[in-house]
């Protein structure tokens, strides 16, 4: 599997910080070198793959389908809203469409920003960039979120000491290549615990490191334009105002039910977004390269990094965002994720040609289970 020798090119869609957009509308296999011929692995996936939109007669972009996704998803969290002003429920009345309106930014961050922020709805930039706020709308910043999800991710999956995603801050050993504290033995136990903390993290303390405390080289370097820090204080104080001054102020609601519930909302949207990614890059037989130049071409990097979950589960499928169809996200980020399930066939059965390990799990349960195997193996072995 290891193909090495030439160095892993970083994709078009995370090179130069400095640009106004950070990901150009049609990244291709092509912008990543390969030595070996028109007829090896990643050549043939790539024409099969591109085949797949001209033989159907669509385009990579959102279908009817994204679209009606899009719909439901804005107005479940704005008629759960509207129930509150409008009702002004108590107790568990309260708790329960608060907690709709929480599952519901959930549904839309792993559906319609992670898509919009790929440029992956539309060809029309600002479709994309408007869709893009649905992280600020959530208390997260777009912006920021598209340096650490692209730079930090995208072009390094699982590397050691660049891929953000795998940044164990301590409290997690997520690679074989990090140093192991004697807490790391009960990672697998509290594990679940700190996962549900994740988006309160990220809402008030990792958008305001990586601006102001950045640990990375590539968010030092960046030059952020001005108006991203408008953009992320005016999001901040906008969703507090909504999630938490509003009811109380407006609707008269107990401070401490609607305190109650806003940790709710997150418990659900932090156990759902980490579990929804980690058990697709951090499980058994997944590989934690230290180089980019491990691999002839990006290509194998991402089936030797990258795993698939209940690709035939239509229902995870379309609550997920598509992101459980992983393999086929990294190798056509700019393709919307209503047409990955066919992709997916198109990688597995090409993989399975060419004798390319191609890993996949039968239900998202199996996945999870591998994710803690693995954090409590990390936690025990040195």
């Amino acid at each position: 599997m290891h193909q090495g020798g030439a160095v892993m090119v970083e994709s078009a869609e995370t090179a130069g910080l400095d640009l106004p957009d950070l990901v150009p509308p049609e990244p291709s296999f092509a912008q990543v070198s390969d030595s070996t011929g028109q007829n090896s692995f990643p050549k043939v996936l790539r024409r099969r793959l591109d085949r797949y939109f001209a033989e159907e007669g669509v385009s990579p972009k959102a279908n009817g389908a994204m679209w009606l996704k899009i719909a439901l998803g804005a107005a479940v969290l704005g008629g759960s809203w509207i129930a509150l002003y409008t009702f002004r429920p108590g107790s568990w009345k309260f708790v329960a469409l608060y907690l709709l309106g929480g599952i519901a930014q959930t549904f839309l961050l792993l559906n319609i920003a992670h898509d919009s922020n790929h440029n992956a709805i539309s060809s029309k930039p600002l479709v994309n960039k408007s869709l893009n706020y649905v992280f600020d709308l959530c208390g997260i910043s777009s912006y920021m979120w598209r340096i650490l999800h692209h730079r930090g991710h995208h072009s390094c999956i699982n590397l050691h000491g660049e891929d953000d995603a795998i940044e164990g801050r301590g409290l997690f050993r997520f690679t074989p290549h990090d140093p192991r504290t004697p807490l790391h033995r009960f990672q697998h136990i509290y594990a679940l615990f700190l996962y549900a903390l994740f988006s309160l993290e990220y809402v008030f303390v990792r958008d305001f490191q990586s601006f102001f405390f950045p640990a990375h080289d590539y968010i030092k370097r960046a030059k952020h334009p001005a108006r991203e820090y408008a953009i992320l204080f005016a999001g901040k104080a906008l969703y507090i105002t909504y999630m938490l001054v509003l009811p109380v102020v407006v609707m008269k609601a107990p401070l401490m039910l609607v305190i109650g519930s806003f940790f709710l909302v997150h418990i659900v949207v932090g156990i759902s977004v980490v579990l929804v990614f980690q058990t697709t890059h951090v499980i058994e037989d997944t590989y934690f390269p230290l180089s980019r130049n491990e691999f002839d071409n990006g290509v194998y990097h991402v089936f030797a990094t990258t795993a698939d979950y209940a690709t035939e589960n239509p229902v995870v499928g379309w609550l997920a965002g598509g992101l459980n169809h992983h393999v086929a996200h990294h190798l056509c980020p700019y393709v919307c994720h209503t047409h990955y399930a066919p992709l997916s066939r198109i990688i597995r059965q090409t993989a399975q040609e060419f004798g390319v390990p191609y890993r996949h799990h039968e239900s998202m349960t199996t996945a999870v289970g591998y994710h803690l195997s693995l954090l409590k193996q990390l936690g025990n072995e040195n």
